[in-house]
């Protein structure tokens, strides 16, 4: 069969299965190439989830005659020059206006800030239509209509209106989180209007606004460099989390990306402190020298590709961790707005209808009576009621009362304990309600985890060194790190070109497959280059140790003993959960035990 060149609508057909997957994929595009003409008012119309309607319209710089006739061909880019290695906007490749031309019904509209009048182009299928003069204001008009025209199968691969016009909705999210200063306007007839006012250089200010007025007071600043790379950012505490990762945001050079390495660093830096299926809430933005980042990895320009991995992985985890141990161990706010909502008033355990009809005695909507309700005969119920372990009442004395200690602890002091779990504490402006079990065991975790960091862990000789044949490669990368895994416990030596001697394993672990082990620390060490899989084995073990040598429920703990497990909580990394993820304590302030009483 003969070699023939494809055709120009052909090429761009081609290249639009890659660039524009969705009308999501389109409206990426746009935003971004409007952005990139520094627009500071960008609004987007949709209509059948954007397969019928797609308009962006922006206040940029706009284009001439002879720019508009360039953009919708193929390659044609004013973004870079000769090489890839210092890309600083958003767009590069100059596919995606003749990738979209090729496969719908096109037409662009612009008109330069200095110019008197503007033009417009339409591409239909992949055919040019001749320039015309255009009414226009300055800046540019882009209108996509009946995308996948072209190309009737991919219509077949679509997901509903609803859906596709959700994932438009999550494009310009990412993009208002990414550019706070510039406003955006979502609307159309499949939609309610949605509307992101800029905010200037208030990032947590635009967060709020896309992520909800909660996070802002959930939110802990990050801002951390190493090397030549800085992260900066917001994530939240660990009791403040989500049931799926879609509200988390990273940025490369102010480039909104989806990568796997960002997604799997958030997920480690808060193992431990979420509950298994939550995940957290957090914004990234990460800012390195573009030589030191490929962004030209997939046509959608949502992956990349870091030169040195590693290093990137390292500052997100210990930003993240260093901003948790120094803030993280507050309550959501979100934990009081859940309890008050368990408050139903009216609620009436024995509202069900009675037995033998009706009676105005036994009716629960009679009259209060106070002589029925604080008589002999129906306070002989409370009979049975133990009183609580901690003393409640005030101390009488004629010397002026101390100072309560409210002011100077967050979690106040105790006042009682309750169903032998809960420690109520009073505060200066509310009340906290504590799990003793849950509280005490990590701290239990964190003491035993700080042994772990503090030394050598102590390890156990193996009578006959086991011997692990794994690829050359393997060997050298783990004999690059055999003194860190010296210090877990883990003693290994090369035998051959091919193998590795392993003469001692952490006796923390007990019995181990050395075998198992190695291999999985291998293959981590090529993925991350780092050895940190030893490490979350040994710290899992004392999350269990932790677990069943903490304070049980059902204990009833002496006054001094909830007051001395307030305060190690007040000065513990991480004491706002417990190892499982689960909250340790719920704050309740004052103004929302008012609002119960319907008092505010």
């Amino acid at each position: 069969m003969a070699i023939r060149q494809l055709s120009e609508t052909l090429i761009n057909q081609i290249a639009a299965g890659e660039v524009i997957e969705r009308p999501a994929s389109a409206a990426k595009e746009l935003i971004e190439n409007a952005l990139d003409a520094g627009a500071t008012r960008i609004e987007i119309a949709t209509a059948g989830g954007g397969k019928a309607l797609l308009r962006v319209s922006d206040n940029g710089s706009g284009m001439d005659a002879a720019d508009l006739e360039l953009a919708v061909r193929r390659h044609c880019t004013s973004k870079i020059s000769e090489t890839l290695e210092d890309i600083r906007t958003l767009g590069f490749r100059g596919e995606a206006l003749p990738s979209i031309g090729s496969v719908a019904r096109l037409s662009i509209a612009s008109r330069k800030r200095d110019s008197t009048g503007g033009h417009e182009i339409a591409v239909t299928g992949g055919k040019i239509a001749h320039m015309r003069p255009a009414a226009a204001n300055p800046g540019t008009i882009v209108e996509v209509r009946d995308l996948f025209f072209a190309t009737p199968a991919r219509l077949k691969f679509l997901k509903t209106e609803k859906a596709e016009a959700g994932a438009i909705t999550e494009i310009v999210k990412r993009m208002a989180i990414a550019f706070p200063a510039v406003r955006f306007v979502l609307s159309g007839s499949d939609r309610t209007t949605l509307e992101f006012p800029a905010t200037g250089d208030d990032h947590l200010a635009r967060m709020a606004q896309v992520l909800g007025k909660e996070f802002r007071d959930n939110a802990i600043a990050l801002d951390a460099v190493r090397e030549e790379i800085s992260l900066t950012g917001f994530a939240g505490v660990p009791t403040f989390n989500r049931g799926n990762s879609a509200h988390q945001y990273a940025f490369v050079n102010g480039r909104p990306v989806q990568d796997k390495l960002i997604l799997s660093a958030i997920r480690g830096a808060y193992a431990e402190t979420i509950p298994s299926g939550r995940y957290p809430v957090a914004v990234l933005s990460i800012t390195l020298d573009p030589a030191l980042v490929d962004v030209n990895v997939h046509p959608a320009k949502s992956d990349v590709r870091f030169r040195d991995p590693g290093l990137v992985r390292g500052l997100i985890v210990g930003a993240i961790r260093e901003a948790l141990a120094r803030d993280g161990s507050r309550a959501a706010t979100t934990g009081a707005s859940d309890m008050l909502r368990s408050f139903r008033p009216g609620f009436r355990p024995n509202s069900q209808r009675p037995q033998g009809g009706w009676s105005a005695e036994t009716s629960p909507s009679r009259p209060f009576q106070p002589t029925t309700g604080f008589g002999e005969r129906p306070q002989a119920s409370f009979d049975g009621l133990s009183m609580p372990t901690a003393r409640a009442e005030p101390q009488l004395s004629p010397q002026p009362a101390a100072p309560e200690p409210n002011a100077r602890y967050p979690l106040g002091a105790a006042r009682a304990q309750i169903h032998a779990n809960y420690i109520v504490a009073q505060t200066e402006d509310g009340l906290v309600i504590v799990d003793q079990h849950a509280a005490h065991e990590r701290l239990v975790f964190e003491a035993m985890r700080k042994a772990l960091h503090s030394k050598r862990l102590a390890s156990q000789v193996l009578l006959i060194p086991e011997i692990i044949d794994i690829p050359e490669e393997d060997c050298d990368r783990l004999m690059q790190h055999a003194a860190e895994l010296s210090e877990l416990g883990l003693a290994i030596e090369r035998f051959g070109p091919g193998a590795i001697a392993v003469r001692e394993t952490p006796a923390m672990l007990g019995e181990v497959d050395a075998h198992g082990l190695i291999r999985q620390l291998a293959d981590e060490i090529a993925e991350w280059d780092t050895a940190s899989g030893l490490s979350a084995k040994l710290e899992y073990v004392a999350a269990t140790m932790a677990c069943h040598g903490s304070v049980r429920s059902g204990r009833r703990l002496r006054p001094e003993e909830m007051n001395a497990l307030l305060r190690e909580m007040e000065v513990t990394p991480g004491s706002g959960q417990c190892n499982h993820g689960r909250p340790t304590y719920i704050e309740l302030k004052l103004s929302d035990i008012e609002r119960l009483f319907g008092r505010s």
